[in-house]
């Protein structure tokens, strides 16, 4: 199966020693760096609710854009979905299936596969920036996205689409142009009110299902029912919706 996860706001410069591969939309991204270069720090501000530190940050990635090192995406991205995915520490057998089967979707790139070279940069999928294409980032991709998952689980001989991503960037993939069925669990926490999503869990646990699915060579949605990363068991669920709970004893084990 397919699976696809959020990028990260938070990066890792590290260097890595690996062979990269080129991103497929370079003319789509290269039209947003240059629409993100003309936005002043206010502008840049405004755009991602961010500091003004990190508007300047951003500013000098876009400005400095064409000197900046790469890293593939999968290595540079951080935060808790790559904390649950700990790229380093895959094998080169489960590397390459990801290569084949792991996409991030990105509100700069578009579709990235893990090796995918890019530089460091901060562009929301939600990011409401104005081009000719429309008036935010999922006017800009349209349904690109999602007819590049629909080539790719053609090439990886499946038709079964993984989301781990979250609403925002799985809101990229346009639902009409996509042809996979979808397979979207959830991860909550047991708590004395009940059951809840926590956010920064719940993302650390798409990631290791990501890996999951990477290291077992996944293909069949009933063998998600085996995931017990960080404690979390699977639920009496629908195939198609999964839902996987850890508790309290759970949690401070994992």
């Amino acid at each position: 199966m397919l699976t696809v996860i959020s990028p990260a706001k938070s990066l890792d410069p590290t260097p890595v020693d690996l062979p990269a591969t080129e991103p497929r939309f370079p003319e789509d991204t290269a039209k947003l760096v240059t629409r993100a270069k003309r936005l002043t720090l206010r502008e840049l501000r405004a755009l991602m609710s961010i500091s003004e530190d990190l508007a300047r940050l951003n500013r000098d990635r876009y400005r400095d854009w064409e000197t900046a090192a790469e890293k593939p995406a999968l290595f540079l991205f951080a935060g808790d979905t790559y904390a649950g995915l700990d790229s380093r520490s895959l094998s080169e057998d489960a590397l390459r299936h990801a290569q084949g089967s792991l996409r991030i979707l990105s509100g700069l790139y578009g579709l990235l596969r893990p090796l995918d070279a890019i530089r460091p940069y901060r562009l929301e999928m939600g990011s409401r920036l104005n081009t000719l294409r429309g008036r935010d980032l999922y006017a800009f991709w349209g349904d690109r996205i999602a007819k590049a998952l629909n080539a790719d689980a053609e090439a990886a001989g499946t038709s079964l689409l993984l989301n781990c991503a979250s609403q925002e960037y799985f809101g990229a993939v346009a639902p009409k142009a996509l042809k996979l069925r979808v397979i979207a669990p959830t991860f909550l926490e047991d708590r004395p009110g009940g059951p809840k999503i926590v956010s920064f869990a719940a993302k650390r646990a798409r990631g290791a299902m990501a890996r999951f699915v990477a290291e077992h060579r996944l293909t069949d949605p009933a063998d998600l029912r085996a995931f017990t990363a960080g404690g979390y068991e699977w639920q009496d669920s629908p195939e198609d919706a999964p839902v996987f709970l850890r508790r309290a004893e759970q949690r401070s084990a994992a």
